[in-house]
């Protein structure tokens, strides 16, 4: 089994490192021809590896990396089922967005450099998922937070990108901080990083010490997941390439934050407190994302808060103990999300790179399949049944329930309400709204190709539920198992009311949308449709009370310490240098008295020395 292993985690680099060699040239169709074709395989590779692995997990070690005193770190990665999942589902969502990337980018001269950063992308997260050591996480995470700097940024070009880029790798990196922290307390503790070995000894450990790590480890998973309150950076994101989108909120980058505390459940199965603040700051991230998706005419941001809200609903249930619950919330998400973010893609393409939707409307005629794709998402994200999110995204509501955190319940039962208006005031306004865009603009299907990558998806999205028990027997060989102990007439209720109040949903969206045409000036005009459009103020906030005052004071560093004291410093000895050089030129005049004089002068002074040094 282990030349699947090396397969699926090689064969991305290989195709960043062909994409690259070709990176400053022309535009190549090989290049993402072969890339894809190299993605495709690593997913092969890893549906091998999900579909043989047993209760025995797939070790290898490729050598030893990192032996300094008593460290030592092997440059291993191990399969196992949580892994695996991962691993195809990384998979299957890359590869389609490598085939999608093939039409979309068709004309953009940089295609070459595009897919070769794409390619290092999956690897960056491949790396990340299959390690089996926290230090080797920690390349991958590492990894994954570089290449999303260069996607985001890619057409670097334009200033906002750039400057979302920047934002993102700056607040990931504040993050990271705890969670290096984080793996510097496991070994200190343990005095390793290998999972196996820290896991193990994870139950006879001071609690107080498992709670430190849990909460450095989680700071980490808050900035690459998005909550609050480092969470601006995510829908700031969306000035990359809508493929790039697609990445990284289904299957790389935020998902790395749900997988780090499903990973590391042995340590927070023993912290349940830490647990507890995890799941209510999902809760509160679930509707405080779902609001502003609410409000928001950007087409690619509503899809993006609609990411920060399901990411709160995967921690509800990792933070409650329910961790094969969570990573089944993200697979299915995956599906969905991608699928709505390609779509979304297919629009902009259609509407020449227009992103308000109220300069759309109208383009179910010109876009049927994209439309009955997205539709198909959306009822997914709603969690309609039979649809891949009822069966997910319920279970998280069935787990705050059987906790009897009722609050948690409540805010998710709410959220599930919001989800599916925001979802269907996109569909309605889009495709069945009003036409109100320019003359000059003709709406136009997508090629075939991105079409042909996003049926698979459309395909994954209605049907990847019924997989719920048997992903719960493959996961369970390894993650704990979560107990339900709600009646049965409980457990229809809250399906009754979960399906209601997304039906009331959609229903809402369609009379506000289609029959009224959207809300009235007034109301958009009112003080909280204000404050959910700019996002509560938080960017505002950020901007006037930490980076202004960081820049203030990086300027006043700069003008008064060191230009005024470290330059004049460095500038003042080299003056002197010069001087003493000027002046010292003197002695090399060649006239032989004057060498004499000096050749006595410095006997003398070494005469003095030596009888200084014998008293």
């Amino acid at each position: 089994m282990e030349i699947f292993v090396y397969t699926a985690l090689f064969a991305p680099l290989a195709a960043a490192v062909f994409a690259a060699f070709f990176a400053i040239k022309e535009k190549n169709t090989i290049t993402g021809v072969v890339n894809s074709a190299l993605i495709a395989l690593s997913t092969a590779a890893s549906i091998m590896l999900l579909c043989n692995i047993g209760d025995e997990e797939t070790h290898v070690e490729l050598m030893s990396w990192i032996s300094v005193g008593g460290l030592s770190i092997p440059f291993g990665f191990n399969v196992d089922a949580v892994s695996a999942v991962m691993m195809v589902t990384v998979g299957v969502v890359s590869t389609l967005v490598h085939i999608y990337s093939i039409g979309y980018m068709a004309h953009d001269r940089a295609f070459n450099r595009f897919f070769a950063y794409l390619s290092a992308f999956v690897f960056s997260m491949l790396v990340l998922v299959m390690s089996d050591n926290f230090a080797g996480l920690f390349i991958g995470w590492e990894g994954v937070g570089l290449c999303s700097w260069m996607l985001i940024g890619f057409w670097y070009h334009k200033d906002s990108a750039s400057w979302a880029a920047n934002e993102a790798f700056i607040m990931n990196r504040i993050a990271d901080l705890g969670m290096l922290l984080g793996i510097f307390m496991i070994y200190r503790q343990f005095g390793t990083l290998q999972y196996d070995a820290v896991f193990a000894a994870a139950a006879d450990t001071d609690i107080f010490v498992l709670q430190i790590i849990g909460i450095l480890l989680f700071i980490g998973a808050m900035g690459k997941s998005a909550q609050f309150p480092l969470h601006t950076w995510l829908a700031d994101a969306m000035e990359g390439p809508t493929p790039v989108s697609a990445l990284i909120h289904a299957a790389t980058m935020v998902t790395a934050g749900v997988y780090l505390v499903i990973r590391a459940n042995p340590i927070y199965a023993n912290i349940p407190d830490i647990g507890f603040f995890i799941a209510s700051l999902g809760a509160f991230v679930a509707v405080f994302a779902a609001f502003m998706a609410l409000v928001n005419n950007d087409l690619k941001r509503i899809i993006a808060y609609s990411t920060l809200s399901q990411l709160g609903y995967m921690f509800v249930a990792a933070g409650l103990g329910a961790y094969w619950i969570a990573l089944f919330h993200l697979m299915t998400h995956a599906f969905f999300k991608s699928l709505l973010f390609l779509g979304a893609g297919n629009i902009m393409h259609a509407m020449s790179e227009e992103l308000n939707i109220k300069k759309m409307g109208g383009l179910f005629g010109a876009l049927k399949i994209t439309a009955v794709l997205m539709i198909v998402a959306s009822v997914a994200l709603a969690g309609i049944y039979p649809f891949a999110g009822f069966f997910s995204k319920d279970k998280i509501l069935e787990v705050a329930l059987n906790e009897n955190a009722y609050i948690l319940y409540s805010t998710l039962w709410m959220g599930a309400g919001l989800t599916a208006f925001y979802s269907f005031r996109l569909i309605f306004v889009v495709f069945f709204g009003k036409k109100n865009w320019e003359r000059d603009i003709h709406p136009h299907e997508a090629p075939k190709i991105t079409l042909l990558a996003m049926l698979p998806l459309g395909i994954l999205a209605a049907c990847a539920g019924r997989f719920e028990e048997r992903f719960e027997y493959f996961t369970t060989k390894l993650l704990p198992e979560y107990a339900f102990n709600i009646p049965h007439d409980m457990v229809v209720l809250m399906v009754a009311a979960t399906l209601g109040i997304a039906v009331f949903g959609i229903f809402f969206a369609f009379y506000m949308y289609i029959i009224k045409d959207g809300f009235s000036k007034r109301i958009e005009e009112r003080a909280m449709y204000k404050f959910l459009f700019n996002q509560y103020y938080i960017p505002q906030l950020y901007q006037s009370y930490i980076v202004r005052p960081f820049e203030a004071a990086a300027k006043f560093l700069w003008k008064n310490i060191d230009e005024k004291i470290v330059d004049a410093g460095v500038d003042m000895i080299a003056s002197a240098l010069k001087c003493g050089g000027n002046k010292a030129r003197g002695m090399q005049s060649g006239n032989l008295s004057a060498m004499l004089r000096w050749m006595i002068f410095g006997l003398c002074i070494l005469l003095i020395t030596a009888v200084f040094y014998r008293a």
